[in-house]
This record gives structure tokens, C-alpha cells and sequence, in this order.
């Protein structure tokens, strides 16, 4: 071997181990997860924030470590968050109103998390413009479009007259959802019943009888039509909802896409797995150095219409076109 090529070689040999070390010595940084469920379970929203990240390159075992914590009801949330927050995590991503317990253990790591209610209500952020403190995220707007859900089934049924809201007295902003109700009904001339379903848990399919209870209410009640505030413990029960809807011939709405997966009539709103995919985006620019007092707190950019035909065929209603028109999804 001539000397040139013999020095060659040896670099080359030597440079490949020394780009092995550098990969090895890329800085972890830490994020933990606070979410509703239990362990083993799969949580859509969980794997959308990874699948995030890893878009942005964020890859776990090599320059990520994402440590899973899990609260299964409004008692264990407080314990679930005091345990992330011993593992000392750079950024918190909290899951809808596990984000509560983070504030009530008074953390000043960053917190992002994805809200069902208005986050000034609870005093979550100063402003939407400029949260202030350390927690930012995005809205899934369940206030604002609860009245465009209620006008839909009225475009869709017009005879409609009386309407069942079911809903969890424990979701945070679950009043100022009713309020904002209570006012599209009355502009549409309808009445309007609400029906609470309890329950601590966010596994609420472990404690069904008060929903049964609530069920039977609805009936009683003759309404025409069925409204469902959208929560994480309510998406567990979804698909039993459906079926109650179907068999007491009650057109439901929702607002989450998942819960016309599971049999609703029709739901409108944000797509809730790209709004995880987006809050990746929080995570991201917390670990490159921006404040999250400097981060907005935001609406999703875009709402998302789905029809079930195969729950309208059940209840022998035709679809309008002008609605399957307007739909971003039907299910056969």
C-alpha cells in the first residue's frame, strides 16, 4: 500500500469513530407528558405530539427522553403531577385539565397543553397574546362553536324543538358551555335540557349507572335531538353513547371527529390530533430557547366537519348535500 493511501485509510478509520461519539454525546433534553388514562392504554393525542416531534426532529433515545405520567381521575391528579415533576422535566405538555393539577402544585417549569375551556377563566394565562407566565397551549374552541354545532342539527332536522345537552359538571368550562347553549338554542327558538353526567373518573366506563340514569332522562324527557360536550373522559364512553342515540332515534353532535368515528351523527371542530401535532410545534421552540410567556395562546387554524351516513341510514334520515358537501369527512 502506497503511504497516501495508507494515511487515507487511517483517517477514515479514525473519523468514524469520533462521528459515532459526537452522536452519542447529542445533549437529552427532557419533556414529560400528563395525561387522562392509564398506563398501556393508547392515547391519540400522545402519539400525535410524537409524531411531532420527531417531524421536527425530536427523536426519543437519541435527543429526546419523553417520560409518560397518567392520572385516572380528578382525585390522582395532583399526585400525578407532584411525581413528573420530581423527574425534573425541561418542558410539561398537560392534557386538557390535567394542565390544573401543574398549576395547583404551583410549577414554574414550561407548561403546554391543549384546553377545552377558556384559559383566562381559570386564570391559566394572562392574555391570549401574551400568556405571561409559564404556561401556553392551544384552544379547542368548545365554547365558541357548541351554538354552530346546535345550527347544524337545525339545518339538518328543522322540525327540531327540543334539544339534551350531556355533559360533565367537573370539565373545566363546562359553564360557560352551557351558557353559550342556553343562547344559540334561544336564537333558534328551541328548548333546550341539560342532563349531567358525574363522574371523577376519566375511566368512566368503569361507573356507568349514572349515565343509564341520564339515558333514561333524555327519553323521558322526549327531546328531538342530542348535544354532547366533548371531553376526554366523554371520548371513552363515546361509542356507548352512539348506540344509545341510535336506539332512542336521537340525531348527536359532537366536537371532535373521533366521537362520529364512534357513531355520533355529526361532529364539528377542530381536528384534534393535528392540534397535538401543532402543540410539538410549543414544545420545539421551549427547548430552542423561547419563553413560553412569549407564545401566544392560540385557536386551530382550521374546523373540521364529519357525517356518519351510516348512523343517519339507522335513524333513516337522508343526509343534505349541501351538507355532505361542506363535510371534510364522511363515514360509511
Amino acid at each position: 500500500m502506497r503511504r497516501r493511501d495508507f494515511i487515507l485509510s487511517l483517517g477514515g478509520g479514525v473519523a468514524w469513530p469520533i462521528t459515532v461519539r459526537a452522536q452519542q454525546m447529542e445533549r437529552v433534553r427532557r419533556v414529560a407528558w400528563l395525561g387522562h388514562g392509564q398506563p398501556g392504554e393508547p392515547s391519540p393525542y400522545l402519539a400525535s405530539l410524537r409524531a411531532g416531534l420527531r417531524e421536527l426532529g425530536w427523536i426519543e433515545g437519541r435527543n429526546l427522553a419523553l417520560s409518560i405520567y397518567w392520572s385516572t381521575g380528578l382525585d390522582s391528579m395532583e399526585a400525578a403531577a407532584r411525581e413528573l415533576l420530581a423527574s425534573d422535566p425541561e418542558v410539561i405538555v398537560a392534557q386538557e385539565y390535567t394542565v390544573l393539577a401543574l398549576r395547583s402544585v404551583k410549577t414554574t417549569k414550561p407548561v403546554v397543553f391543549g384546553y377545552s375551556g377558556d384559559p383566562l377563566d381559570v386564570k391559566l394565562v394572562e392574555s391570549w397574546n401574551k400568556p405571561g407566565g409559564n404556561f401556553t397551549g392551544m384552544s379547542y374552541l368548545a365554547i365558541e362553536l357548541v351554538g354552530k354545532r346546535i345550527e347544524l342539527l337545525k339545518e339538518w332536522l328543522p322540525h327540531t324543538r327540543r334539544i339534551a345537552i350531556l355533559a360533565r359538571p367537573q370539565h373545566p368550562g363546562e359553564q360557560l358551555e352551557r351558557r353559550a347553549s342556553e343562547a344559540a338554542a334561544e336564537k333558534l327558538g328551541l328548548k333546550l335540557s341539560y342532563f349531567p353526567y358525574t363522574s371523577r373518573s376519566f375511566l368512566p366506563a368503569r361507573d356507568l349507572g349514572e349515565l343509564e340514569a341520564a339515558f333514561r332522562a333524555v327519553v323521558a324527557d322526549g327531546c328531538d335531538a342530542l348535544v354532547v360536550f366533548p371531553d376526554s373522559a366523554m371520548y371513552e364512553i363515546a361509542d356507548r353513547i352512539a348506540r344509545f342515540a341510535i336506539g332512542a332515534k336521537l340525531p348527536s353532535v359532537s366536537g371532535w371527529s373521533s366521537f362520529a368515528n364512534k357513531g355520533l351523527l355529526m361532529t364539528y371542530g377542530p381536528n384534534v390530533r393535528e392540534l397535538w401535532r401543532s402543540l410539538a410545534g410549543y414544545v420545539d421552540r421551549i427547548l430552542r430557547g423561547t419563553p413560553a410567556a412569549d407564545l401566544p395562546f392560540q385557536a386551530p387554524t382550521t374546523l373540521y366537519l364529519a357525517i356518519n351516513v351510516t348512523t343517519a341510514r339507522a335513524l333513516h334520515l337522508e343526509t343534505p348535500p349541501t351538507l355532505l358537501a361542506r363535510a371534510d369527512e364522511v363515514i360509511e
